[in-house]
């Protein structure tokens, strides 16, 4: 099955415009960029699975992957798992192993949820009798997800499987920079490592941050500068 556009369900779930491969540095993780990218071109293994601590990248990649099989004429949907347990049962999943692509996200919540295990169960073998590729993130590699259901535990396995490596510090200097550079300003080595040394070292919330800096350097019509910073944060 193919669309010009990602498959949509009417559950209020969208894609961060932002999460691109575009804006993915991998960092330690080329492989791992390299898979998700052959997936959305309907490329490479059927099974991806992606774990890493918060923030290191695993739900942007998904929805990354999502935002390109549009141009590829893909159908493809990113489901959060959290977010589809919260709204009601695993009959969401009903049909979509027709989608060319499917990113299921955030697994490792599934775990000890026996009508969610055995319907996620029930999909992966759905979606690989049609061939399709189906994506997953999670915080955890598959043995250590907690899952009751042996036949869900044991199929978690069978494709590849990549764990997200944390960027250091050097590689956050470099992604910073060329966020900004996407956003249209320019901030200097001194300027970003301010950043990291003095805020969380969590990506998502340095990428927040500069946002956040962005705007007020618009409203203030001034360069982001170590003492702009200093006054927009109080510092």
């Amino acid at each position: 099955m193919s669309s010009s556009a990602p498959f949509q369900i009417p559950l209020g779930v969208g894609l961060r415009d932002d999460a691109r491969f575009e804006n993915f540095y991998p960092g330690g993780n080329e492989l791992a960029l390299a898979t998700a990218r052959a997936a959305s071109r309907g490329e490479g293994e059927l099974l991806l699975y992606y774990w890493g601590a918060s923030a290191v990248g695993c739900s942007h990649l998904l929805q990354a992957v999502c935002h390109a099989a549009e141009p590829a004429h893909r159908s493809a949907i990113y489901l959060p798992l959290d977010e589809m347990m919260a709204m009601g049962g695993p009959n969401v999943l009903e049909g979509l192993e027709h989608l060319d692509l499917v990113c299921l996200d955030n697994v490792q919540v599934i775990a000890g949820n026996e009508a969610w295990e055995l319907g996620v169960f029930h999909f992966f073998n759905r979606i690989r009798a049609q061939n399709n590729h189906l994506l997953i993130g999670a915080s955890v590699p598959p043995r250590l997800l907690g899952i009751k259901l042996p036949d869900l535990q044991s199929r978690l396995t069978w494709g590849m499987v990549f764990q997200l490596q944390p960027l250091g510090d050097e590689d956050k200097v470099s992604a910073l920079k060329a966020r900004a550079v996407a956003r249209g300003f320019e901030l200097s080595d001194e300027v970003v490592r301010y950043l990291i040394h003095h805020a969380s070292r969590d990506m998502s919330d340095l990428v927040e941050l500069l946002e956040r800096l962005d705007r007020a350097s618009l409203s203030a019509k001034r360069k982001v500068t170590i003492p702009f910073i200093k006054q927009v944060m109080g510092w």
